[in-house]
């Protein structure tokens, strides 16, 4: 190499080097470094591997370094740092090997080509040794993200997958990574490492900051190992060691906490299991697994419309349709009547197609073999409903707006009986109500889906709550958006012990507060726009579903499970000071629904109606509503 600029003190510079002017002759010392760089041995090589980092992260797609040596550069160091141990205890030579994986795994992102470049310069044996651990955890992070790239290719997957022990690696770390960045960083504050707490917050931050970074990357420790894993699951010969049940059954728990705003994680690898015939099988056969996907599927999660896939997928198989079809019948007919998810339109006829498929309600008894009879009465139910949408197409308008009115009536029948403190009454005049009320009527049958919800709360029925809640939050418009119906449902998750479904729900709940407008007159609802209680549940639900919540618990987060104990204990005193929730808003797109005439009238309705008052209930529905007083927040109705 040249010698370096007078004021340069490393007599290999990276920097002095991209200062040639001579593009020619900068080309030709660019290689020379990375060739001459693993067999170096003085002070200041971190320097130019993190000004690499850099450059990598930031122009990916940029072919000079990868055309000039880099990845074998990349790879020759890592070697260095597993075997050389003198070397790496050397100046900051600990940061190298994990700069090194990075800049693999950032020029293989994007680039077919460039992964190719990779796979021929040797780099998978080195990043396999970061996988097994040879390094810390901080190493297998970045190592399982550019392998996670490398499969992601058809030309290169192959050169991954000749390493059998890359998959079930990747199976262990990704059952294995929350817990070891708890108990290799997170627990022990006197004892992490300094340059992983560098790594994590660039110098910037105290422990506060090293302690959110390190939840974000075991997230992405998991996440990506999950990826990776998902490569392989596209190809059937790798489906047996995929879908060991211990494995399969902890999938849809891996969904890498809040701080995962991008990766499917387990329900991503469910889906792509589930899109082959011999994934079905094996899916199937974990009733476990299909109620998780059932509770996935109506939920708030993101990644909702991969749950619901996997459903749809096992009820088209005839191999697993009657081994899932009970579970999986109640979440998809409470979502046969949504639109579209995500990018997925005209869902409700596909639900509907699906359910309904092989069934013959003309026969005595209608052909529904091998089902319970909550199911078949769920599948008549569905297709009844079916057939009287179809009446209605054709159905003069006036007698829909009769049938409106009728079920209008009996709305504010239930209305009554819910203030008086007949809960079941209420619920049984809801249900009348919806009998009567027009398909079309959408935003009416809002109302009596989540009214009827309610009622459920009171009554300890959580499971009919969360069905009542979905069916509202379907018809609504936009979809998933009725800040009444979010609530309740995230409170019959939180009587389930579903932390994480109750969580995402009371979160779009807030979004909803803050979205819907306010009363300039009150200076009140102008500070405090979301009710107290329910960032109390929030507070409650985020320890609950925190990521190193299991492992806090397994390896003695005392701290931990001391503010445990104290919530349990002062859980019931909280629930006692909640406040009133606030009135629900009925102006809505008049689009949603095309009965003005009867929709008008529920405004009146709602001037009339009262807030429930506890001790009412509490004399009428004794058994039923007991002290649970935290399910009287929202009870207005509609």
């Amino acid at each position: 190499m040249e010698r370096p600029a007078p004021d340069c003190s490393y007599p290999a510079c990276f920097f002095c080097v991209m200062k040639k002017a001579n593009p020619v002759k900068r080309r030709a010392s660019i290689s020379k470094f990375f060739k001459d760089l693993p067999g170096q041995n003085e002070d200041g090589q971190v320097l130019a591997i993190s000004g690499l980092w850099n450059t990598a992260m930031a122009y990916p797609n940029d072919p000079e370094f990868v055309e000039l040596g880099v990845f074998e550069c990349m790879a020759q160091l890592i070697w260095k740092g597993i075997q050389n141990h003198h070397w790496l205890a050397q100046d900051q030579n600990i940061y190298i090997p994990y700069y090194a994986a990075h800049i693999i795994g950032s020029y293989t992102m994007n680039m077919e080509a460039f992964a190719e470049e990779a796979v021929r310069a040797g780099v998978i044996p080195a990043l396999l040794e970061l996988l097994r651990g040879r390094s810390t955890w901080v190493e297998q992070r970045v190592a399982v993200r550019a392998l996670g790239h490398l499969a992601t290719y058809d030309s290169t997957f192959p050169a991954v997958a000749a390493n059998r022990d890359i998959l079930e690696l990747a199976i262990q770390l990704a059952i294995d990574a929350v817990e070891i960045v708890y108990t290799h960083f997170l627990q022990f504050v006197d004892k992490r490492m300094s340059y992983h707490c560098d790594l994590l917050t660039r110098g910037m931050g105290g422990l506060e900051m090293e302690s959110r970074k390190a939840e974000e990357w075991a997230s992405q420790l998991q996440c990506w190992s999950l990826q990776l894993i998902n490569c392989f699951a596209f190809k059937e010969e790798f489906l047996p060691t995929i879908c060991h049940t211990d494995f399969l059954q902890q999938l849809p728990c891996m969904w890498g906490g809040l701080v995962n705003e991008s990766s499917p994680a387990g329900v991503g690898v469910l889906r792509t299991i589930c899109h082959q015939r011999l994934g079905r099988l094996k899916v199937a056969e974990c009733p476990c697994i299909i109620e998780a996907l059932c509770n996935i599927a109506r939920s708030s999660d993101d990644w909702q419309y991969m749950a619901v896939d996997c459903l749809i997928w096992l009820l088209q198989d005839s191999n697993t349709r009657f081994k899932v079809l009970d579970t999986a019948a109640v979440a998809l007919g409470d979502l046969a009547e949504l639109p579209s998810l995500g990018e997925h339109k005209q869902r409700s006829e596909l639900l509907t197609s699906v359910l309904l498929e092989g069934y013959m309600p003309h026969s005595s008894p209608p052909n529904v073999m091998h089902t319970s009879s909550r199911t078949q009465k769920l599948l008549n139910s569905i297709s009844a409903q079916r057939t009287k949408s179809n009446w209605e197409k054709a159905a003069p308008k006036e007698d829909l707006q009769l049938k409106q009115a009728a079920s209008l009536v009996v709305k504010l029948e239930g209305n009554a009986r819910f203030s008086s403190g007949d809960v079941s009454g209420a619920a049984a005049k809801y249900s009348e109500a919806l009998t009567l009320c027009p398909v079309k009527a959408k935003r009416e049958r809002v109302v009596l889906y989540s009214n009827r919800a309610q009622c459920h709360l009171l009554l300890k029925n959580p499971k009919a709550a969360i069905s009542d809640t979905t069916r509202a939050l379907c018809l609504h418009n936009p979809v998933n958006r009725h800040g009444k119906s979010l609530w309740r449902r995230a409170q019959a998750y939180e009587m389930l012990g579903l932390y994480k479904e109750s969580l995402l729900d009371a979160i779009l709940y807030i979004n909803e507060c803050f979205q819907a407008p306010i009363d300039e007159t009150d200076q009140k609802q102008q500070v405090n726009r979301v009710p107290e209680y329910v960032e109390r549940l929030i507070n409650k639900q985020m320890q609950a579903a925190w990521l190193f919540k299991d492992s806090a618990l397994k390896h003695g987060d005392i701290q931990y499970a001391r503010n445990q104990d104290l919530d349990s204990q002062g859980s019931e005193e909280e629930k006692e000071e909640q406040d009133e929730f606030n009135e629900d808003e009925d102006e809505e797109d008049e689009s949603d629904s095309e009965w003005e005439t009867a929709s008008e009238s529920d405004q009146e309705q709602d001037d009339q109606s009262k807030n429930l008052d506890p001790k009412c209930v509490q004399k009428g529905e004794k058994k039923a509503a007991g002290s649970s007083s935290s399910i009287f927040k929202g009870t207005t109705l509609h």
